[in-house]
């Protein structure tokens, strides 16, 4: 644990890191580039402002850390499509659209996590693969469990991402996923209580956030609990569990120790920065993923 590695996606074809810097980044998702608000880019831009704003279509302007409002700077649409080819064949596709938090509905860094999902379902040698994707957003990792054949639970407690994940589903032209509107604490204590195994587990935390019954989460505070459960839910002879953290300040180092103290024997823990590269070398990172490697 002396070197933490850093996995580097520098993107792909629909997608694209221009430049960091002045606690902004600007990106390009197929025809359409945006400016958003990036606390973690504190260095300077290698491009000008004058620059910026040739390029891009929109920028987000924060009136509160989860609020604000887009400016568009040339015509563009509010709504379009992003596709992503897995390694193995199968293209993800995606809705985007522009939310008041700034989000897009797409995070392109996890397309390393994806793979590494369609990576082992693939080789597992078992032929029941149960995932359940808790926090699971739009969906991205769904998408690629489903692409690797396995059945899917796809868990989160806003019910419209839940609906924005569906239509991601269609999109990709798959079928087949378990939709659940639940907090992800309360799922898992339930589905340990029935005896439930899960061959993957993929859980994606934010730093804060409520259940659909308001069910407080803050991730210092639960993180510990909530892998816990994850471990006891791993199936015993072949399993793999997939934890992305994004906050500020929480490292590697952090996730490792809480990963290996509920491992069992034999089984293989890492962990690594997720890291976005821009035009001009400089790496953004962009959260901690932590796996469990079983049988």
């Amino acid at each position: 644990m002396n070197n933490i590695p850093v996995q580097i996606s520098r993107g792909w074809k629909e997608y694209e890191l221009i430049d960091t810097g002045g606690f902004e980044k600007l990106e390009r998702f197929g025809s359409v580039i945006t400016i958003r608000p990036e606390p973690q880019a504190i260095w300077k831009k290698d491009l000008s402002e004058a620059e910026w704003e040739k390029q891009a279509h929109v920028r987000f302007i924060g009136s509160s850390p989860r609020d604000g409002k887009w400016i568009e700077l040339k015509p563009s649409p509010d709504r379009w499509t992003l596709a992503y080819s897995l390694s193995r064949g199968k293209t993800l596709t995606f809705q985007l659209a522009r939310t008041k938090f700034k989000h897009l509905g797409i995070f392109p860094e996890q397309c390393l996590n994806w793979e590494r999902i369609d990576e082992e379902l693939s080789a597992m040698k078992s032929p029941e693969k149960n995932v359940l994707n808790a926090f699971a957003y739009t969906g991205g990792a769904s998408l690629a469990a489903r692409a690797s054949k396995a059945q899917v639970t796809h868990l989160d407690s806003i019910k419209q991402v839940v609906t924005w994940a569906a239509t991601n589903l269609e999109l990709s032209k798959m079928d087949g996923i378990r939709w659940m509107v639940e907090d992800a604490p309360t799922f898992l204590s339930r589905e340990l209580r029935r005896g439930k195994k899960y061959q993957c587990i993929v859980m994606d935390p934010p730093a804060y956030g409520h259940g659909p019954n308001g069910e407080s989460w803050v991730l210092e505070k639960q993180i510990n609990a909530l892998v816990e459960k994850a471990v006891a839910l791993l199936d015993d002879s072949e399993a793999f569990l997939l934890v992305n953290t994004y906050s500020l300040g929480f490292s590697s180092v952090l996730m490792y120790n809480l990963m290996r103290q509920h491992a069992l024997e034999g089984d293989v823990v890492e962990t690594s920065e997720l890291c976005l590269g821009d035009k001009f070398g400089k790496l953004l990172p962009l959260g901690v993923v932590t796996t469990l490697k079983r049988g």
